[in-house]
């Protein structure tokens, strides 16, 4: 994830907004414990995740539809030295059988996936909940949590630390839109926008957080360059998809 930082040479009259831009650059340190690595197994997909149990993970459809290797358990050093023990060194490959994209009642995918685990992770390993009932989209300017392991600048590799930002609801451009290969219509696709806080290859599929609870995933997908505009799905309109899939492919 890129945080864009400006020369110190600026006037102090902007020394408020370099300060803003900075602290969103943050290591997450003890935080997003739930986040999870994606990386195709052929190369070229970086993506992030979000573990919601110890057998399912949320994430962009893009970010896998083939063979990947899921790494859990990021933020290790932050971890007490019990939990260090019980989920060091987990990782696990999943083929395209225990993959799951939505599709719509025309048979249209959109990009969002849920991921079954070969096996549960440890249970000690931190989840994210979601509303089950009562879901509603954060609304314009409402603060959202985004996190991930995307590359500090366009074009470059993705990095080995989940970092934390802090973006605004805002209303999408005319090119904010998922991938042209996935359906999408305003009621489902949310945008955020804050200066300085850009998402850039490897933070697709990472959780957009909302008041404590997963509320979105984002599906921006920039390659060489890094995203201004953070497209999202709003999970509301997924959750009883959600429910069934895990309960029908447990």
């Amino acid at each position: 994830m890129l945080f864009v930082l400006l020369p110190f040479f600026v006037s102090a009259a902007a020394s408020a907004a370099i300060e803003k831009r900075i602290m969103g650059s943050e290591s997450c340190k003890s935080n997003r414990q739930y986040h999870v690595q994606i990386k195709s197994t052929q190369g070229g997909k970086s993506c992030g995740g979000a573990l919601l149990n110890t057998r399912w993970v949320i994430t962009a459809s893009h970010c896998a539809e083939q063979q990947v290797k899921l790494k859990f358990a990021l933020n290790l050093k932050w971890y007490q030295k019990p939990l260090k023990i019980a989920v060091k060194k987990n990782e696990q490959t999943i083929p395209i059988k225990q993959q799951f994209t939505f599709k719509d009642e025309e048979g249209k995918a959109h990009d969002i996936m849920l991921i079954k685990l070969s096996k549960d992770v440890p249970p000690q390993l931190p989840t994210i909940s979601y509303d089950k009932t009562g879901c509603t989209r954060p609304e314009n300017h409402a603060n959202v949590e985004i996190g991930g392991m995307g590359a500090k600048k366009a074009g470059g590799k993705p990095v080995n630390e989940v970092r934390c930002a802090t973006t605004q609801i805002s209303q999408c451009g005319e090119n904010a839109k998922p991938n042209s290969n996935y359906n999408s219509d305003e009621t489902r696709v949310m945008c955020g926008f804050k200066p300085g806080v850009e998402s850039c290859f490897g933070d697709a599929g990472s959780a957009v957080e909302y008041e404590g609870k997963l509320h979105g995933v984002i599906v921006s997908q920039p390659v060489d360059n890094c995203s201004k505009h953070i497209v999202m799905l709003d999970i509301c309109h997924y959750i009883e998809w959600m429910e069934k899939t895990m309960k029908e492919n447990s």
